[in-house]
């Protein structure tokens, strides 16, 4: 019963999380906002569907080995997604940024002042 709760309970939070994500493309101004929205709300979302998996596969741990190669499998691609989401987030907000689009109401560009030899903080 606990696992149920427990498992219901992520995967809500999650639920909850990826909706704002989504949202977070829709109602953000630029291509940086919306990264920055919909790879931190996706990733958090994620980890508790991760979460929700790894109770599941301890609660039913005892009754068959399987449920041992799904929290190792849930493990290993919570750990790939944390890489990856923030490097491919980097990549892309900085080959916007190279091909010249400019942040939506930003009050200082550091990277664009340290590029034409400005002093940056």
């Amino acid at each position: 019963m606990i696992v149920f709760l427990l498992v219901t309970l992520a995967l809500i939070v999650s639920l909850f999380f990826n909706t704002l994500g989504a949202v977070s493309l829709y109602r953000f101004p630029d291509v940086y906002t919306r990264l920055h929205g919909a790879t931190k709300c996706t990733t958090f979302g994620t980890i508790f569907i991760v979460a929700a998996v790894l109770v599941y596969s301890i609660g039913r741990m005892g009754g068959e080995p399987r449920f041992r190669v799904l929290f190792v499998h849930s493990i290993f691609a919570l750990m790939v997604l944390l890489i990856t989401n923030a490097t491919g987030a980097h990549a892309l907000a900085r080959a916007s940024h190279r091909s010249g689009l400019l942040p939506v109401g930003a009050v200082v560009d550091r990277l664009e002042e340290r590029r034409n030899g400005g002093e940056a903080l």
